[in-house]
């Protein structure tokens, strides 16, 4: 019976491997066109398979997108119908590796339903895991970026520029990294004609930071009060690096408790097995 699964898995597998030789080109034509530059492999089906999920987006699926899609850095090719259907290939994906490995594993036909449920439930939902990994990491560079662009926004102003130049030297010749991307994105709107607060208020919900929030506001109140810019980037700046060396403050101190976890575990028995061992062992010879 064995060996009658695993022959019908392979042959499962050899046809569909047949299909996506066969199929990959029409589908990426169709889905990216003729002079579109080439897609990963696993993007074509995602793209042939999002027309069919149009249809069973919810809002809540699209307000989530629009919330951690920005967040974490993802393309604005992904739309809601795309994310959906890269859920059910991973979701299909897990159920044919998971009830596979239980049908090879010889279990009975409830384990192997229990396991394929379980492998394409936990397969659709890790990408929603996976996007707000992405965001936090992203938050993470962008807190170590600000203080010093807002040092460099905080030349620029004083050197003469207006904000909107200032801002745009910023994005042009800030260090690469995500926090000078989103301000490319948002400077990039002012482009199209959006208002200067609009676009700010994008910077800063994309970039979901304290700092940039308290920013913005910050900058609409000295636009609408007719404030100097400089004095309160300085202070802005100022008061980002404090925070950052109290974040650095606060890790250093949680450092000991994440280690008495290990130490417990793998250093003390060792420093008690090497230092009881030849104690033990005189014991012994000593006939106690």
């Amino acid at each position: 019976m064995t060996w009658f699964w695993l022959g019908l898995m392979l042959a499962t597998l050899a046809v569909c491997l047949g299909c996506w030789v066969a199929g990959w080109p029409w589908v990426a034509h169709t889905a990216r066109g003729a002079h579109a530059p080439p897609a990963p492999f696993w993007w074509p089906w995602v793209q042939a398979l999002a027309p069919s999920c149009a249809a069973w987006v919810t809002w809540p699926m699209r307000r989530r997108l629009q919330r951690w899609g920005p967040r974490a850095g993802l393309s604005d090719t992904w739309h809601a119908e795309h994310w959906l259907a890269a859920r059910l290939l991973l979701a299909g994906t897990g159920l044919v590796l998971t009830g596979g490995g239980a049908l090879l594993a010889e279990q009975s036909w409830r384990v192997v339903t229990v396991l394929a449920a379980a492998g394409a439930g936990v397969a659709y939902l890790w990408p929603d895991q996976r996007l707000r990994q992405r965001a936090a990491v992203r938050r993470q560079a962008m807190l170590k970026e600000l203080p010093f662009m807002l040092d460099l926004m905080t030349l620029c102003v004083e050197a003469g520029l207006s904000l909107p130049a200032a801002l745009r030297q910023v994005a042009d010749h800030a260090p690469a990294g995500p926090l000078r991307q989103s301000l490319r994105d948002a400077c990039a709107l002012e482009r199209t004609g959006v208002e200067r607060a609009r676009w700010l208020a994008q910077w800063a919900e994309g970039s979901d930071l304290a700092g940039v929030h308290s920013l913005v506001l910050t900058l609409a109140q000295a636009d609408r009060l007719g404030m100097s810019l400089g004095p309160l980037l300085r202070t802005q700046a100022e008061r980002q690096r404090s925070e950052r060396f109290v974040r650095a403050e606060t890790l250093a101190l949680q450092a000991p408790v994440k280690m008495l976890f290990p130490m417990v575990l793998c250093i003390f028995p060792c420093t008690f097995l090497v230092i009881g061992f030849p104690v033990a062992v005189k014991l012994l010879d000593a006939g106690l």
